[in-house]
């Protein structure tokens, strides 16, 4: 019976929230350098970097197509993302002396402190429809 009906009209009289989608607009990156990489997780023990975390979701692209990225089909739940410009397209965030030497981002923008926010400092609901995140890109040095 699902496959015949729109996800809507499934999600109302099966009380399960259709998925949404999320647009994630990246801002201030200061390059088009290499790729930037986003991860999209519910797992608060795997955040920033998802690691290990199968549901989680992740997307390289080039820095050039990153301004503004869709994920179609998220499902409803808490999530946090981060964003990496990995300019030299290495597949990781670079550091000198454990400071990023790469721009980095999360949603809800949080103030940066010593390490990376923590997983409640940058959550937000996925309920259905359009979400959107704009992410701020910063650099230290």
């Amino acid at each position: 019976m699902q496959a015949l009906l729109p996800l809507g009209l499934f999600a109302l009289l099966t009380g399960q929230a259709s998925p949404a989608e999320l647009e994630i607009q990246v801002q201030g990156l200061r390059n088009a350098n290499g790729q930037v990489r986003l991860c999209l997780t519910r797992n608060p023990a795997h955040f920033p970097d998802c690691n290990g975390d199968p549901a989680a979701v992740k997307r390289s692209l080039p820095t050039r197509a990153a301004a503004s990225i869709r994920l179609r089909g998220v499902a409803p739940g808490i999530y946090a993302l981060s964003v990496i410009h990995d300019e030299n397209g290495d597949g990781r965030l670079n550091r000198f002396m454990a400071i990023p030497r790469e721009g980095f981002g999360f949603s809800r923008n949080p103030r940066i402190r010593m390490g990376p926010p923590r997983f409640d400092e940058v959550r937000f609901q996925v309920s259905g429809g359009v979400v959107r995140q704009a992410v701020q890109m910063r650099y230290l040095l």
